[in-house]
């Protein structure tokens, strides 16, 4: 009976214990137990039964399978869960960006304001008019309902059309340059031809295209291809693009003296503001650096582009020795600057602001924040006076009152770890001697706004 066929005439007891062996080789090297289960369960269930001791790992499958549906329901379980996280986060509205203003909402039972009304005086006024280039008369001569002959003709009214004239066509002037041959020096001689105040060097296209061409990209920030178009469309300039970029290269060389001139004039102007902002050129990131002037005589703005946002730049900016007074933010590239320099007010009331903002229930917060802002009041307070207007010994004696009363503020809490005020409270001892200067010069503005609209 040992060997003889299974009851199914497959397997017999031998062949039955070497599939066991089999199945027992098999999960010892592999540890794949549900291999056994779904291939060998056909075959063990055809054998004939044998009582035979099972190996340990055999005897461990059940456990084993039990802990692998543990961990198949565990995991399960945190997909749903991830799952139904990942839908409640769809379906939340996301936040606007920082640049977006919520919307106001209008109270539906607020009355409208009523429309200010002109007064009287400006009743009739008409409105700005331009000084014409041509004047035409228009005069009755007879009556339009019984054609009589009109007399007393005087003037009624006037009106005025604005328009501009067709575009000048394009104007070519060739010059014919002969030559002479001197049989004293026997030397060929030309005529003389100079035209410089007409043309940049050898080039072809005249300095007023050029101009044109200049403000086209530089001031309306026109692409070369629609300035290209304009040309030919308006005034039927035929220019490839290369050239016109060589044009612009051109320029910018000839106008280097002209810019090193302007510069200069910035640095030495008694009041001078300076600001930098992001600037993105030939696809690289960098900033533009800007000074402007307020000098009545000749007001400048001047600009250069860096590729870096380093306090030295702003340095050479204004010069090694600036002149005057630079007004500027709190950005810590402008910190070693040189001579008398005002901090930007905006800035430091736009962070007050902030404070309280974020610390609506904190009255202390809120009265130190209040009390800052007195200061900036106070000192526009005697500047802005008009009648009489402020004496040198009235500015100074203010600015020194200042001065003490924003340092008693800044010690209140620049020591104190964790307090809220902590931070601008070290702006204002960091910045004591530059906060306050509006007051002392006299025309010097408190705030930054002059450059930052420049930018």
């Amino acid at each position: 009976m040992g060997n003889a066929p299974s009851r199914q005439g497959r397997f017999s007891t031998s062949s039955r214990a070497e599939l066991l062996h089999i199945a027992t080789f098999t999960l010892q090297s592999f540890k794949y137990p549900l291999y056994f289960l779904i291939k060998g369960r056909d075959l063990w269930d055809a054998a004939p039964s044998v009582d035979l001791d099972l190996p340990p790992v055999l005897s461990n499958h059940d456990f084993e399978v039990s802990e692998a549906d543990g961990k198949i329901t565990e995991l399960t379980e945190k997909l749903e869960a991830a799952q139904k996280l990942i839908a409640e986060l769809q379906d939340q509205k996301k936040p606007p960006p920082p640049f977006v203003k919520a919307n106001i909402k209008k109270e539906p039972d607020q009355p409208k304001k009523e429309r200010k009304k002109r007064p009287p005086s400006q009743n009739g006024v008409r409105r700005l008019e331009i000084e014409p280039t041509e004047t035409l008369e228009k005069k009755p001569d007879k009556c339009p309902t019984c054609q009589n002959q009109l007399g007393g003709v005087s003037l009624s009214r006037k009106r005025q059309v604005i328009e501009l004239p067709e575009p000048s066509p394009l104007r070519v002037t060739e010059y014919e340059i002969y030559k002479g041959w001197c049989s004293n020096c026997q030397e060929w001689h030309e005529a003389e031809l100079d035209l410089s105040g007409q043309v940049m060097g050898q080039g072809r296209i005249g300095n007023g295209i050029a101009s044109l061409v200049g403000y086209l990209r530089e001031v309306l920030r026109l692409p070369v291809r629609l300035i290209q178009h304009y040309l030919r469309e308006l005034h039927q300039l035929e220019i490839s693009t290369g050239e016109i970029v060589e044009l612009l290269h051109r320029l910018a060389e000839e106008l280097k003296p002209e810019c090193e001139r302007l510069k200069k004039t910035c640095q030495e102007s008694p009041l001078k503001y300076v600001d930098e902002t992001t600037w993105r050129e030939d696809g690289q990131n960098g900033y533009v650096w800007s000074v402007t002037s307020t000098d009545e005589a000749e007001p400048v703005r001047y600009y250069e582009y860096h590729q870096s946002r380093e306090g030295q730049i702003a340095r050479k900016l204004i010069g090694n020795r600036p002149e005057g007074a630079t007004v500027s933010d709190f950005y810590a590239g402008y910190n070693d600057l040189g001579g008398v320099q005002q901090r930007c007010w905006v800035h430091l009331l736009r962070d007050l602001h902030k404070l309280k903002e974020d610390h609506p229930k904190n009255d202390e917060v809120r009265a130190w924040a209040d009390a800052v802002r007195a200061l900036y009041e106070k000192g526009q307070g005697l500047v802005k006076r008009e009648k009489p207007p402020p004496t040198e010994e009235e500015r100074e004696k203010l600015y020194t009152e200042l001065q003490e009363e924003a340092k008693k503020l800044g010690l209140c809490y620049a020591k104190q770890k964790e307090h809220p005020c902590k931070r601008l409270a070290k702006r204002l001892l960091r910045h004591l001697d530059e906060l306050f200067q509006f007051v002392k010069i006299p025309g010097l503005l408190a705030d930054n706004n002059t450059a930052e609209r420049s930018v």
